[in-house]
């Protein structure tokens, strides 16, 4: 069964960040040019998917904002490419209601992904190679003997 889904919990407080995520999402620390986020999504994009849930929650409005379509007058090659990328990929979001963990927020994805298979991918999380789509060749290629 090939994965076309990818679901990112985005919610939490960044306790571990503090001052800086006072006001700013962790997910939105930048790493050169970009959001950590934005190379989550580009991982997944990358990969093959075309769905994405971003679980958010309370003071994470940034994100959204970041994943909308670019109004800026002047562009340059990182927001053509994330423009580009947000032709081709459905994101949709859905806010965690209170912060009870991970495990909850994933639960948040349930009616999104509907018992198919899906990648989760964490959104503050940077893998170097991307590895996602390494995992989603070993489920759908690998059979697994239980």
């Amino acid at each position: 069964m090939k994965i076309k889904k990818a679901v990112i919990p985005a919610a939490g407080y960044g306790t571990r960040m503090l001052p800086i995520t006072k006001a700013q999402p962790k997910e939105m620390v930048p790493v050169v040019h970009k959001p950590v986020i934005q190379y989550v999504v580009e991982e997944a994009y990358y990969s093959g998917i075309r769905e994405i849930l971003i679980i958010t929650g309370k003071h994470k409005r940034a994100i959204e904002d970041h994943f909308d379509r670019s109004d800026l007058p002047m562009k340059d090659k990182y927001t053509e490419e994330l423009d580009r990328i947000l032709d081709e990929v459905d994101i949709f979001f859905v806010r965690q209601r209170e912060q009870r963990g991970l495990g909850d927020a994933v639960r948040y994805a349930e009616a999104f992904v509907d018992d198919e298979p899906f990648a989760l991918l964490l959104g503050d999380n940077i893998t170097i190679p991307p590895c996602t789509k390494m995992l989603m060749y070993a489920f759908e290629n690998i059979e697994v003997q239980l």
